[in-house]
Order: C-alpha cells, then structure tokens, then sequence
C-alpha cells in the first residue's frame, strides 16, 4: 500500500511559478514510477508528466514541455513537480499516482492522492 499526499497548490498570476510535492508513505515508493496529472472543471484527468523509478528518465505532455519539470527523491518518499510560466488554463486540481508503469494516461494508476488545487490568474 502506498498513500499519496499533495502540498503546495495555490493561486498565482500567469507567468508566475509553483512546486507542487507529493509525499508517499510505504517502503516501496522507488519502485514505482510516478506520475503527475491534473483535471480542470468539467474536463477529463489528463497526463502532465511522468518520472522512472530512479528519477533518470521522465516524460511530459506536450502542453507542459520546456514549462514543468517532475523530479523525485527517493531518500525523502518524495515527487515534485516545478511549474514555470504558468498560464491560466494550467488552472486545475493536480494529483499525483504511483504505478509499476505510468502510462500516458490516468489508466493503470495503482494509487492516487487527493490533489492540490493550482489557479493561475491572468
């Protein structure tokens, strides 16, 4: 079992940045790989980003590339997700999954947590 315990959402103005952590319990967080997603009002969850077991590869929506940057340390059970010149439609509640394999989509997400709200104003 592992939970999942985002931190770090709030308002900000377009332009502006925000690190949003994902805290896991459990022995077992470096073996799976994480995730970060985000559902806007009234849209679908959607993949923003993903990271390997050992932090050395990772992977990004096109909407986010050059913008988000996933890291993680395994030492601290921790994910984080570095958010750069923020839009407004980057406005959503973000969450973080863990999985053996992260796919490209919310499918095959072993565990989820509650999500942290992000609202970019312009």
């Amino acid at each position: 079992q592992v939970q999942l315990a985002e931190s770090g959402g709030g308002l900000v103005q377009a332009g502006g940045s925000l690190r949003l952590s994902c805290a896991a319990s459990g022995r077992t967080f470096s073996r799976y790989q994480m995730g970060w997603f985000r559902q806007a009002p009234g849209k679908e969850r959607e993949f923003v980003g993903k990271i390997s077991t050992s932090g050395s590869n990772s992977d990004y929506a096109d909407f986010v590339k050059g913008r988000f940057t996933i890291s993680r340390d395994n030492a601290k059970n921790t994910v984080y997700l570095q958010m750069n010149s923020l839009k407004p439609e980057d406005t959503a509640v973000y969450y973080c999954g863990a999985a053996w394999v992260v796919n490209n989509g919310p499918d095959g997400i072993n565990y989820w947590g509650k999500g942290t709200l992000v609202t970019v104003s312009s």
